[in-house]
């Protein structure tokens, strides 16, 4: 197997910030090859002179990125590593020879990552398709195209083929997918609904959180409120335009309407604690299908936590 060549841009976000924690925390959205590996591992590739900067080789770990440095990394062969196949049930909506379309559980990890290799949904997959899933994103990753937040609930697109790999990730990137979220949130609204359109990137003070930043990626959320609940919350839909890590999360925090059970961006209330992560559920996926060419919608019921808090309020 050829030795691969990865390719990632610097942001103005990112400007000041060491090459080899810059590689570890790079937004797993614009490279997700990178996202396994562990810093120590770049430093590694940095010494045995695998990674350069404007095609300048001999780069230090000390260097620090400016914006606009086109940094490559030339990434050993990999090593075939145990990931397994495990029984778990899983909830298939729909399913074909290209695509499988599964409702993740709350809780549930999408994919394993470094010391964490059991009990994911791609785990359960391996099982389920016998390995036949796509091969774009590596071992650790088949057939994942893109994904959702461990104690996010819902719909998530599978593919078992590059070929279909391929023509999700493309509706991907140019935003043609639908997906249609409901959430509950603090705080009533007075507008029955909005646009959100404020860029997101990563939180200087503490990276592994996002903000909204002005060198951030163009982010847009539309929402609409189903109901205003009780006790000052309400209930909500919203429909992403891009799709950037937590971007829900972080979009209706930055409006004063922080999701109930987000203990990251939300606010330290008794009720939060009470819930497994932030009240979201993937509701809605729609994609025009890779063999058939034509557009297909799925929707799954709200899980129980969720319509068992919506009658408490």
């Amino acid at each position: 197997m050829e030795e691969k060549i990865l390719e990632v841009t610097v942001l103005g976000e990112d400007e000041g910030i060491r090459i080899d924690k810059f590689l570890n925390e790079v937004d797993y959205a614009s490279s997700p090859e990178l996202e396994m590996l562990t810093r120590t591992y770049i430093q590694t590739l940095i010494k045995e002179g695998r990674v350069c900067v404007n095609d300048e080789p001999e780069i230090k770990t000390s260097y620090r990125v400016n914006e606009g440095d086109v940094i490559r990394i030339q990434m050993p062969e990999p090593v075939c590593l145990d990931v397994k196949p495990q029984n778990i049930p899983i909830e298939i909506v729909y399913e074909d020879d290209d695509v499988i379309i599964v409702n993740k559980p709350k809780g549930m990890v999408v994919h394993p990552a470094a010391g964490h290799y059991e009990d994911t949904l791609v785990n359960a997959l391996m099982y389920h398709c016998q390995g036949n899933l796509s091969s774009i994103n590596g071992i650790l990753r088949p057939g994942v195209v893109h994904r959702i937040d461990m104690d996010t609930t819902g719909l998530l697109i599978v593919c078992k083929n590059d070929t279909a790999h391929n023509f999700i990730g493309e509706q991907l990137k140019d935003h043609s997918i639908t997906r249609r979220y409901e959430a509950i949130v603090f705080n009533r609204f007075l507008d029955k609904s909005g646009v959100i359109n404020a860029p997101i990137g990563r939180k200087p003070q503490n990276r592994r959180m996002m903000a909204i930043v002005p060198q951030g990626k163009r982010a847009v959320t539309h929402y609409r409120v189903i109901n205003n609940l009780k006790g000052n919350y309400a209930h909500i839909e919203c429909v992403l335009e891009t799709g950037r890590t937590h971007q829900i999360r972080v979009h209706m925090a930055s409006i004063g309407h922080a999701l109930v059970g987000d203990l990251v961006y939300g606010p330290d209330r008794p009720i939060s604690k009470t819930l497994q992560g932030q009240t979201l559920h993937a509701r809605t996926i729609g994609f025009i299908h890779p063999t058939t060419k034509e557009y297909m919608e799925f929707t799954s019921e709200l899980p129980e936590y969720f319509k068992e808090l919506l009658e408490k309020l």
